[in-house]
């Protein structure tokens, strides 16, 4: 699967209080969740993002409680990718469960916000103008996840096929 989209960098130990504050919590609509997705630190960035546009972040993105909406309001916005440093272990499983894709890789400091990479989930190569990483590959198996849109269309999938 290979992605190009615009970047839009948030720093380190943003947690999910920062990509969906606790108030709008309970909205279950994705698009509600999109529209106040990291609006406190951009009120705006919902009207920003263009569908395709990914997220780089530093250290510990995602962070914070184990709240769904964070991915639910990030996937929403159009966004297919986070890549960051590292991420909180209970964001990245919600993540995946809920179709979003992640990737581990220190770019922050060496790609400027507005850029434009390529990223191909099945090998972890990540390109831009001005240069290039290897991230850890997506595995298999979370592959199958992000292309059916998540882990519960997944299941329905495989309970389909085995009938």
């Amino acid at each position: 699967m290979i992605l190009k989209g615009r970047v839009w960098k948030f720093g380190d130990n943003i947690d999910t209080d920062i990509i969906i504050p606790a108030r709008y919590l309970s909205y279950t609509d994705p698009q509600i969740l999109g529209s106040h997705c990291m609006e406190p630190l951009d009120p705006q960035f919902h009207r920003k993002v263009m569908k395709g546009d990914m997220i780089v972040g530093g250290y510990n993105f995602g962070c914070g409680s184990s709240r769904e909406h964070a991915p639910i309001a990030i996937s929403a916005l159009g966004i297919p990718l986070v890549i960051a440093k590292s991420f909180a272990r209970i964001f990245y499983r919600n993540a995946f469960n809920k179709g979003l894709a992640l990737l581990e890789a220190d770019i922050w400091d060496v790609i400027q916000e507005g850029e434009e990479i390529t990223v191909d989930l099945a090998t972890g190569a990540i390109h831009w103008d001005n240069g290039q990483v290897q991230a850890k590959p997506i595995p298999l198996f979370m592959q199958e996840l992000i292309s059916e849109g998540g882990l519960i269309n997944y299941l329905k999938k495989k309970l389909e096929e085995q009938r």
